[in-house]
């Protein structure tokens, strides 16, 4: 009798194993179509319920592929040919110097070896703007988020250095050869699989120059700038670059400054430092005229500074100071409250973040210069962090309107400006690409705002319309003046 009863509890387990089994999947089923949209990192993703014991994959949504495949000429080989690369916006020949000596320490530079007590003694480095592609690609390189697989990925990463590339040729009357390399990038793109996924639109590019150096409209030899944005498969990408044009598709991220933090504590160090800083004059200007440009407030600006007892000139260029030295930079915006920065060859300066770094609360000109440039790494509120002076045409700089406004304004004031401007600081550096912060860096927020710009087309493509509608068209406000009311 026994063996029956046994059979009977036999069939009874598995009946009870079956009945959990069915139980489990249709929890799973249940749990999967309550799935709702939610925000990651300011990004619009899927995000599923999952239960404790399920863990959800940190960097879904954030996925970067790289093309590591794409040929070395467009990247290594133009360090390895560093001799020809200019070290700035004059053409390279025997009297100039190369990019040789900036491109070591992964294109930080290299180290700073005499702070002088204006420096921290580490993290610092004497850094080339123009290199910012480089940077930006060896930090890439140690992105947590990066994935073999193209169709996993939220955005596809081209580490061309389209600008050290194009400075080779921004000279050369022959536009066929001035072109060359740019028609040479988009076609090998447009040639591979995953271009086809979004037709470009997710994927992204970084350049160390403005991104006017790729905007030339018209076939003349004495226009400036290769033609590379207004190539059609060009257009369906986005660029990063230190100044962001017109069109929606180009994005403006921080210039490099000179420091390079290694972790954060090297961020907070430096931060109690330039609070703690006596600034004896209330604003400074470090630049040099602009004779040659009608339209530059600079001259009227320098007069201004010169005839204050209040202000700092430091006047920079082949008849004055070398200012590519940063410790004579940063010495004067140390000890300066506020610093002016007026656009100079183009609209913004790299200037603009030695000020925050310095702890100077910056003076604007013109909403271009900051205000409707770096979107992802400044406040809205411009306000914030510093002090606006519209100046329309150089007839509007009334004498002595710059120190006026700055002595209207409040201790309390001051003391709050400079604050958010000490806040800002690890937002608006790039750290040591072989080491990282905790705390966001310009990269970071850089890599989060494409992230969210390439979901958004992907969100109307999926909602089935036409992702070209306002992806590369212009935007005219982004140089106007905001009115005011009379």
């Amino acid at each position: 009798m026994e063996k029956p009863l046994a059979g009977k509890c036999h069939k009874e387990v598995w009946f009870g194993i079956l009945i959990s089994f069915v139980l489990c999947f249709t929890i799973l089923c249940f749990d999967y179509s309550t799935s709702k949209l939610g925000v990651y990192n300011g990004v619009n993703l899927l995000v599923r319920r999952v239960h404790p014991y399920i863990t959800r994959d940190s960097c879904y949504g954030r996925y970067i592929y790289v093309h590591d495949d794409l040929p070395a000429k467009f990247n290594d080989d133009l360090l390895k040919n560093c001799q020809n690369l200019t070290t700035g916006s004059k053409p390279k020949n025997s009297d100039t110097q190369n990019m040789c000596p900036y491109i070591v320490n992964l294109g930080l530079g290299p180290e700073i070896e005499e702070p002088e007590g204006v420096l921290a003694n580490e993290s610092w480095f004497i850094t080339n703007p123009y290199l910012l592609e480089v940077i930006f690609h060896n930090k890439m390189k140690q992105y947590k988020c990066l994935t073999n697989n193209s169709n996993q990925a939220s955005a596809i990463y081209v580490p061309s250095y389209v600008g050290l590339d194009a400075s080779l040729h921004l000279w050369d009357f022959n536009l066929t050869v001035r072109d060359y390399s740019a028609k040479d990038l988009v076609g090998w793109l447009s040639g591979k699989p995953e271009w086809k996924k979004m037709w470009g639109r997710d994927h992204f590019m970084v350049a160390g120059r403005t991104s006017w150096d790729f905007r030339r409209q018209k076939e003349n030899s004495s226009d400036w700038g290769t033609n590379l944005r207004f190539l059609p498969e060009s257009m369906n990408m986005s660029m990063l670059s230190v100044e962001g044009s017109l069109w929606k598709n180009d994005f403006a991220i921080p210039y490099p400054t000179n420091f390079h933090p290694a972790n954060d504590s090297d961020v907070v160090q430096w931060q109690n430092r330039v609070r703690s800083q006596k600034r004896p004059f209330l604003f400074t200007f470090v630049g040099a005229p602009r004779p040659d440009m009608k339209d530059s407030i600079r001259g009227k600006l320098i007069d201004q500074c010169q005839a204050s007892s209040n202000c700092k000139f430091l006047h920079c260029g082949s008849s004055g100071i070398n200012c590519n030295n940063p410790v004579t930079v940063m010495r004067v915006f140390e000890s300066s409250v506020y610093c002016l920065q007026p656009p100079g060859d183009s609209h913004t300066r790299r200037s603009t973040f030695d000020s925050f770094l310095a702890g100077c609360i910056p003076v604007f000109f013109h909403p271009a210069t900051a205000y409707t440039q770096y979107l992802w790494h400044l406040p809205e509120n411009h306000t914030k962090y510093s002090v606006f002076i519209p100046v329309k045409e150089v007839e509007d700089l009334k004498e002595g309107i710059i120190e006026k406004t700055l002595l209207g304004i409040s201790k309390l004031e001051e003391l709050a400006m400079r604050e958010e401007v000490i806040r800002l600081i690890p937002n608006l550096v790039y750290a040591d690409p072989s080491s990282g912060l905790e705390t966001k860096d310009a990269f970071d927020l850089a890599v989060q705002g494409i992230l969210e710009r390439i979901e958004n087309v992907r969100e109307v493509t999926t909602e089935g319309k036409d992702p070209s509608i306002g992806f590369a068209d212009e935007d005219n406000f982004k140089f106007t003046f905001p009115e005011t009311p009379e």
